[in-house]
């Protein structure tokens, strides 16, 4: 059994949350799919239920360019942490943004980063 399901999202760091939302939904036309507003910083593109593009607003400097990141789906983010531990997978602790997600960053052989996503209940609704 796969512990990686599908790919959720693919985020792009962005530095200025307003230009990124207006490029992506407007100039390109992409619809939205959630708006987390400017404090969250993460806004969605595309259909629900389906893999979306987003933006995340990247606070720690300058953002990596062409720092597209794939985020896999998991049932359990706790878990899947653990399991790719044991198989040796660099990954950092579980962050937790309450009722919306609990994500973890990982690292590919020559550090390449890759995320995992477990959707909250109340993010659902």
């Amino acid at each position: 059994m796969s512990l990686l399901k599908r790919i959720g999202v693919v985020s792009i760091p962005v530095t200025d949350y307003a230009k990124g939302k207006a490029f992506y939904h407007e100039t390109l036309g992409l619809p939205i799919a959630f708006d987390g507003g400017e404090e969250m910083g993460w806004c969605e593109f595309g259909a629900q239920g389906q893999t979306t593009l987003s933006i995340n607003v990247w606070r720690d400097g300058t953002p990596p360019r062409g720092g597209a990141l794939p985020v896999f789906d998991v049932d359990d983010c706790q878990q899947a942490v653990k399991e790719l531990r044991k198989r040796g997978v660099k990954i950092e602790d579980p962050v937790t943004v309450p009722d919306m997600v609990i994500y973890a960053t990982a690292y590919d052989h020559e550090g390449n980063k890759f995320q995992m996503a477990q959707t909250l209940a109340a993010f659902n609704s």
